[in-house]
């Protein structure tokens, strides 16, 4: 097993692709991260794009689920007015990507040895500070 210090030497920060983040909530449902690009001498990056992402949760059986999802918006404004589209479009992609895991699980052939249910992820956890979340109940 290699020793995880030699992998340190390798560690790089990059100093081109730099973000400041800022959270705002409404303590209710959720978060918006605007992320803000900047340079090194952290002065606002004028040739990249201020994004927006929409971070809730959701209530399942297992517990908590986090969703996060880019906004699609120009401006805080437009973010907090796109926030439910694009929580419901963050969750919609992942239960696809849980449906494709699941037919991927469901069409492996079984071999001797395997233990039943090897393999397969535990249950959903997880949850987010903060903002508050919806449930799909």
């Amino acid at each position: 097993m290699s020793d995880p210090l030699s992998k340190m030497e390798e560690i790089e920060f990059d100093a081109q692709n730099l973000w400041r983040e800022e959270t705002i909530t409404d303590r209710t449902v959720g978060s918006i991260r605007i992320m803000t690009p900047i340079t090194l001498d952290g002065n606002t990056d004028s040739e990249r794009k201020i994004e927006y992402h929409a971070q809730t949760q959701i209530m399942t059986q297992g517990g908590a689920l986090p969703i996060e999802g880019q906004i699609e918006a120009e401006t805080l404004e437009e973010a907090v007015k796109n926030f439910g589209p694009a929580a419901k479009n963050a969750l919609q992609e992942m239960m696809d990507r849980m449906r494709e895991m699941q037919r991927e699980q469901a069409s492996q052939i079984v071999t001797p040895g395997q233990a039943m249910g090897e393999g397969m992820g535990g249950g959903m956890g997880g949850g987010m500070g903060g903002g508050g979340g919806f449930s799909l109940t």
